[in-house]
């Protein structure tokens, strides 16, 4: 396997200021910033994986403008203060901007206050219903944009990335060995299908066989076992025989469980035969990253 534990010592590839070497980084690093490229973009092309040093390359230089989230609060604020000076409550902009009232009347305090309406109880509860819905819509908006903007923030993950991303997934989500109880073997359990795709692609990035994997599912017995058991042979491309027993959970009909529904499919688990050598390689590697995160808090 080709190492990608660490490429130099410090990640900085050597680099040290004050030397020609990184002046001369840090000229191609501000030509690139000025050409319009964001820091992920220079840090890949320049092959610096260190904070630190990318910092200091790119001191003094502000980034460029379609890297920074532009503030729709400013444009929501704008739209209330002239839907209010056109005379509308504040439900009425909060149904046509989906705002909340709080933020509303903080935009528009200053302004005079329309006349209002008189309407009926029953007639004011579904206005306040229909603003409330229009919130949500707005506020449910957001967090898809927030998260689809962070999902393109990533980019391309380097090999070094999805080494250390699965070291921390294992150590998070992966069996222990326990000085009372000894258990170094490779096994990851999991409920999420797209963690299990990163666990197996950190797999295929250490050269571990497919033929060494196996795989049994975990699962209570009132659910769909069968339909669950497929999706995950689905899902990792492998055919049931490289299961194992599906474990049953005991159904406890006292127990209010929240995972009833339809995508309810139990947990994967995923075991490397022979993987005691493995095992302390990760463990190894873990505490690398703790030494390394001390270091950096010191």
């Amino acid at each position: 396997m080709t190492d990608v534990r660490r490429r130099d010592g410090d990640g900085t590839g050597g680099l040290r200021d004050g030397s020609a070497t990184f002046e001369d980084l840090r000229e191609r690093a501000v030509a690139l910033r000025r050409e319009g490229l964001s820091r992920r973009q220079i840090r890949d092309r320049l092959k610096v994986h260190n904070n630190n040093l990318l910092n200091r390359l790119l001191n003094g230089e502000p980034p460029p403008d379609w890297t920074k989230r532009p503030n729709a609060r400013d444009d929501l604020r704008a739209a209330a203060r002239e839907m209010r000076s056109r005379g509308m409550t504040y439900d009425e902009i909060q149904l046509e901007l989906g705002c909340s009232k709080s933020s509303i009347s903080l935009w528009v305090r200053d302004l005079p206050k329309p006349e209002r309406p008189s309407r009926t109880p029953e007639e004011a509860s579904a206005i306040a219903k229909k603003g409330w819905e229009a919130t949500l819509r707005r506020r449910e908006a957001e967090r898809r944009g927030t998260k689809d903007a962070a999902a393109r923030e990533i980019g391309h993950l380097s090999d070094r990335e999805l080494f250390l991303v699965g070291v921390g997934m294992y150590w998070s989500e992966g069996v222990k060995d326990k000085p009372h109880r000894r258990r170094e073997t490779v096994t990851f359990v999991n409920s999420d299908p797209n963690m299990i795709t990163m666990y197996l692609a950190w797999l295929d990035l250490l050269e571990v066989e497919r033929h060494r994997r196996r795989f049994s599912v975990m699962i209570h017995e009132s659910a769909d076992v069968a339909g669950a058991e497929k999706f995950w042979a689905d899902h990792v491309g492998a055919d049931l025989s490289a299961f194992g027993k599906t474990v049953l959970k005991k159904h406890n009909p006292v127990t209010v469980r929240k995972n009833t529904g339809s995508d309810y499919r139990g947990c994967l688990v995923v075991r490397v035969r022979g993987s005691a050598d493995l095992y302390r390689r990760i463990e190894g590697w873990w505490k690398g990253m703790v030494v390394e995160a001390e270091r950096r808090t010191a």
